[in-house]
């Protein structure tokens, strides 16, 4: 049931989510610093627990206090404001591992062999198969998100919104299972390793972080999804959505340089 404000800002009321939430990501640093050490894996675990459960209780009262009315065209352009700086931050992230991947592919560390300095040999990825068809798919899921946006602000079409981001969550999952098979078939059948060259540390963590971004806008738009089956979202109030497509579409931007720059561009001879 919404309630009458008599101002234009939320009032939060005390929460334990922050406290929860610095102590999650606590255990999970001091756990994940044991795990790479081989002590144990469990703290790690105890600790993502922990952040899960922030995430879900967290975002839980922000889509109840949406629902009773606290989030106002003031309080709606503050948490826009927020998820622009979010994104920002992702943006950065990402530009280091570009910065690290332009290094190492144009100077590349050579390896001292017998009597002189050898470049590491590179195994090219064919872009023009799995890579580009992933792209399309990940482009694809972009478009449907945008349909499922344009039919809920523009024609209030509840139907399309439903169908516009299941056909994107699919696609999305789709994009998923195909960059899991390349990454197999890669160390399978073509000798690539996670810790041998700085090219490939970077090509795995560039690709994988990006992998994981794909997973976790999956999951933002199967909430949304869930949402708009329960009939959240209206034309005038759907920033959980809004905030959804914004970082399905910041994960096809990068892949798409990704996909210039790694697949073709990073793969190709350099000049000497």
């Amino acid at each position: 049931m919404a309630h009458a404000k008599d101002h234009d800002y939320h009032i939060l009321n005390p929460s334990i989510w922050p406290l929860l939430s610095s102590l999650g990501g606590f255990v999970m640093l001091i756990g994940a610093v044991l795990w790479m050490h081989g002590i144990t894996h469990w703290v790690f675990l105890i600790g993502l627990v922990g952040v899960l459960y922030t995430m879900f209780g967290w975002w839980s009262d922000v889509v109840a206090e949406s629902r009773v009315g606290d989030h106002t065209p003031v309080v709606r352009i503050g948490l826009r404001y927020g998820f622009i700086l979010f994104i920002t931050s992702e943006v950065m992230f990402f530009a280091a591992w570009f910065w690290s991947f332009f290094k190492h592919r144009i100077y590349p560390m050579q390896e001292y062999v017998g009597s002189e300095y050898v470049a590491p040999a590179i195994h090219a990825v064919d872009p023009l198969h799995l890579p580009l068809i992933n792209t399309l798919v990940l482009l694809l899921s972009g478009c449907a998100v945008t349909w499922a946006h344009h039919a809920l602000v523009h024609n209030n079409d509840r139907k399309a919104l439903v169908q516009g981001l299941a056909i994107g969550i699919v696609l999305g999952v789709f994009f998923t299972v195909l960059q899991g098979y390349e990454y197999w078939q890669l160390i399978a059948h073509e000798d690539w390793t996670f810790g041998g060259d700085q090219f490939y540390s970077n090509f795995f963590m560039a690709t994988g972080f990006h992998g994981a971004h794909v997973i976790i806008g999956t999951i933002f738009l199967l909430v949304c999804l869930i949402r708009a089956m329960r009939g959240d979202f209206t034309p005038e109030k759907h920033i959980g959505f809004e905030a959804a497509a914004w970082y399905w579409h910041f994960v096809d931007v990068v892949w798409l340089f990704l996909f210039f720059a790694v697949y073709i561009w990073g793969q190709a001879p350099l000049m000497n």
